[in-house]
């Protein structure tokens, strides 16, 4: 049963099942259109990224580090105003976000990794919670990155 739980969290992790597979649609993103706006839509491709790298790595580090400290929020968990991210930023970004969701999907499935226990220095949480607000948290910023994905290249046909 244990093995089971933690192989359906590293599932929903990925983005399998009823998600967009996660790794794949950030790999496969065109870098070229990461900086890109559509008008009304108040973030970029890469800021919604950035925003998603920002706040997996603190929820990982919350988990596998008694010592770690979480940026102010929500300020913190956002890039600088006005950042947009060219080509390289959406690489380093990406990459840098895909080693996380590896990271997280090995806690989870390290038999070590108590799932259901309050965690030491937090206030009631439990890596299996953590691990559910990743996947969930992950695969509402993705469906908007794809959206504006679409409407760039909508755009871009017109």
């Amino acid at each position: 049963m244990d093995n089971e739980l933690r192989q359906h969290l590293v599932q929903l992790l990925k983005g399998q099942g009823a998600h967009m597979d996660l790794e794949a649609a950030i790999s496969e993103f065109p870098s070229s259109i990461g900086s890109s706006g559509v008008p009304g839509v108040s973030h970029t491709p890469w800021r919604l990224l950035e925003h998603m790298r920002i706040a997996q790595s603190d929820i990982l580090e919350f988990c596998r580090n008694p010592e770690h400290v979480s940026p102010e929020f929500p300020a913190g968990y956002w890039p600088g105003e006005g950042m947009v991210g060219g080509e390289t930023d959406w690489s380093r970004t990406a990459s840098s976000f895909l080693e996380d969701l590896k990271a997280m999907q090995e806690y989870v499935l390290d038999p070590g990794t108590d799932l259901f226990v309050q965690i030491p220095h937090g206030d009631g949480q439990t890596v299996l919670r953590e691990a559910l607000v990743v996947a969930d948290h992950n695969s509402y910023h993705l469906g908007q990155i794809m959206v504006i994905r679409r409407a760039c290249e909508s755009l871009a046909r017109s």
